[in-house]
């Protein structure tokens, strides 16, 4: 193993670990999911402009109208996944959130399906299959006994509704290669301070330094640093190997969610939860059922 490859392991799980605490901070600040992101936006503006100017590419104008654009129509997008994901975690978990909005993949899929005329295999309808029986179980099996189903229905719904608005702004962001991904970034954050400005609650502003303090280690450390180790294991590793340590982010949000919380995902919501991860990894490396299949024929033969 090279040292450049070494380096991007290291980038790619230090922003995985990074992802996977957001939900903490958020419910740790005591502030709306519109003043959750507005700030987060905010203070991370600043920080994603240095990385662009340390890059050399602070120039809005070199990248161009249409790209401009683009950029913006993610950011929208980027926002309201944002507001979806912030707003499910005290409705269904940070585990079951997180887990659920792990079915992006799959929504990532449909899109090429409808905009570029990308074929959709067999093997990618099988793992489709095996999410969204796996999201029948987590739906089915995680309804509280106290009446309070409704909301942890609402909770799952705003999670797929995340991890379509992110679909949607990786999707964007695709029509976008050859653009700097600070300026990218920092252009969808930008997007998200306009967007929120007439809608951000200024007489709840944070009563206390703590949640002053978890708003400004979303906007520096989530937005602005946490790009910056992305963005650097992504040019350092191959795609296999990112999408592999990609998954880490759910599985420190469960662990974060455990320890911080409490929260422990049921027998039934761990099988269900397993096959949605499951099949979003093998959807995201390609892998194919049928080895899987015969190898499992194998061990029945044995």
């Amino acid at each position: 193993m090279t040292p450049i490859i070494k380096r991007g392991i290291f980038d790619m799980t230090l922003a995985m670990v990074m992802s996977g605490t957001i939900g903490w901070f958020v419910l740790q600040s005591g502030q709306t999911p519109i003043n959750v992101v507005f700030w987060r936006c905010l203070i991370g503006a600043p920080v994603l402009a240095y990385l662009c100017h340390r890059a050399g590419a602070l120039s809005i104008a070199a990248i161009g109208a249409r790209r401009f654009w683009l950029a913006v129509l993610g950011g929208v997008a980027l926002v309201l996944n944002w507001l979806a994901l912030f707003s499910a975690y005290p409705l269904a978990s940070i585990s079951v959130t997180t887990i659920v909005y792990n079915v992006q993949p799959f929504m990532l899929v449909g899109l090429g399906l409808a905009f570029l005329g990308e074929k959709v295999n067999g093997s990618k309808l099988t793992w489709l299959g095996l999410a969204f029986a796996g999201m029948l179980v987590m739906t089915l099996a995680g309804q509280p006994a106290d009446g309070s189903g409704r909301t942890y229905l609402l909770g799952i719904a705003l999670a797929l509704a995340a991890a379509a608005c992110y679909a949607i702004a990786a999707f964007v962001t695709k029509q976008l290669k050859g653009t700097s991904p600070y300026l990218i970034a920092l252009i969808q954050v930008v997007t998200g301070v306009v967007l929120l400005a007439p809608l951000a609650d200024f007489h709840d502003l944070p009563a206390s330094p703590q949640s002053w303090a978890m708003l400004g280690v979303l906007g520096v450390v989530h937005t602005g640093i946490m790009y910056a180790f992305l963005y650097s294991a992504i040019q350092k590793l191959p795609v296999v190997l990112t999408g592999t340590l990609s998954f880490l982010y759910p599985v420190v949000a469960v662990a974060v969610d455990m320890a911080a919380f409490g929260h422990v995902l049921t027998l039934a919501q761990a099988i269900g939860g397993g096959a949605i991860l499951f099949a979003a990894i093998a959807t995201t490396l390609n892998w194919s059922p049928l080895p899987l299949l015969t190898l499992a024929s194998r061990k029945d033969r044995a």
